[in-house]
């Protein structure tokens, strides 16, 4: 591979690093319920995970945001969701292998996400993850696609942006990692929308299944 080595590496949260879908799907279907409607499949819901509680309730419900119906069932189903934020939810296998070997040698990781701190720290506590710096979506006054809250992880983490892997499943992760001068590497196998093609992403790496990713991560290990 001609990518540089990481000296860190920054992850995306939901459907990239931990599989949320399971439990962001409950919630889906207990607004879904609360409505006297039939339950989605998890497939139909897993697609669109990564775009954020507001796309979820436009799919459990046809209410489109920027109203106040769609507002009061958005909370409805963050609440739903707190209550149950770390039930089914797990890393992806191979990663927690690879990430435990990763830590136990002292190397640099972290997370930024779109994902609000209030779900997010319950859920790395429940799933006993330290990362080394993490951003939220409440962190910084701008989230991805802009590239400052990779840039804080990086200074947080005392590694120059062109050291750093940024791995995501959204283009907006993509983006804000060419932004940020980061290697931007995109994964197949997160949250991704039948008529998505992540292989069309402007990244620089691309990786189909979780295991070809760690592979490649191993493959930089001792370099």
């Amino acid at each position: 591979m001609l990518t540089p080595s990481p000296q860190a590496i920054l992850f995306d949260l939901d459907g990239t690093l931990v599989d949320t879908a399971p439990d962001l799907a409950a919630a889906t279907n207990a607004l879904r319920a609360h409505h006297g409607l039939a339950p989605l499949s998890f497939q139909d819901i897993r697609g669109q995970v990564s775009n954020g509680g507001s796309a979820l309730v436009t799919l459990a419900l046809g209410i489109q945001s920027g109203s106040d119906e769609h507002d009061e069932a958005r909370q409805y189903l963050l609440d739903a969701y707190e209550q149950a934020v770390a039930v089914h939810s797990k890393l992806f296998a191979p990663l927690d292998e690879w990430l435990t070997v990763w830590q136990k040698e002292a190397r640099q990781w972290g997370i930024v996400t779109n994902k609000p701190r209030r779900y997010t720290l319950p859920l790395l506590d429940a799933l006993s993850l330290s990362p080394g710096a993490l951003l939220c979506a409440d962190d910084l006054s701008v989230k991805k696609p802009a590239p400052e809250p990779l840039w804080e992880a990086a200074k947080r983490l005392g590694v120059s942006p062109e050291k750093c892997w940024y791995i995501g499943d959204h283009v907006r992760d993509i983006q804000a990692a060419k932004a940020a001068g980061m290697t931007a590497v995109a994964v197949g196998y997160g949250y991704i929308s039948e008529e998505d093609d992540y292989q069309s992403w402007p990244a620089d790496l691309w990786f189909a299944t979780c295991d070809e990713l760690v592979a490649a991560l191993h493959g930089h290990r001792h370099t």
